[in-house]
């Protein structure tokens, strides 16, 4: 059997840090998802996925994701379930992450500010200038 999920998109709100009572870090936040076609009013739609990470990843995803930016979130889907104050029974569809990858510096236009200290800060995408010449010698050519 297999349980694995990938989703790349971004985040809807600021993650939300907590702790259990153990002292374990939680974090939840939002990717909205787009889908890969657009409705009968030739507009996109998207999919608003909760996802939850745990520990060292809570941590690193609460002081370094913020709303609007760019992310991949590797782990698996889980259902679960709950009795809310009116004795009804409540699922909860979430994907639990176990890897997040950020796919934009602090400083590119898809995030919401600087975050100050990212890792990612000193990341430059190679893709920026997509669609300009590229100078570059044959000598650096590898084949």
């Amino acid at each position: 059997m297999l349980n694995r999920v990938i989703l790349i998109g971004r985040l809807t709100k600021e993650p939300e840090l907590r702790y259990t009572p153990q002292g374990i870090a939680v974090t939840t936040f939002t990717l909205a998802v787009d889908r890969p076609y657009t409705n009968q009013q030739k507009e996109k739609e998207a999919d608003f996925i909760p996802i939850v990470t745990w520990r060292q990843l809570a941590e690193t995803c609460a002081n370094y994701l913020r709303k609007g930016r760019l992310a991949a979130v590797e782990g698996r889907m889980q259902v679960r379930h709950y009795d809310n104050n009116e004795g009804r029974r409540v699922y909860v569809t979430e994907v639990v992450a176990d890897n997040v990858r950020f796919l934009e510096s602090s400083n590119s236009g898809g995030g919401s500010g600087n975050t100050g200290g990212s890792p990612s800060q000193s990341y430059r995408d190679p893709f920026q200038d997509e669609g300009k010449p590229v100078d570059i010698s044959d000598d650096d050519l590898p084949f």
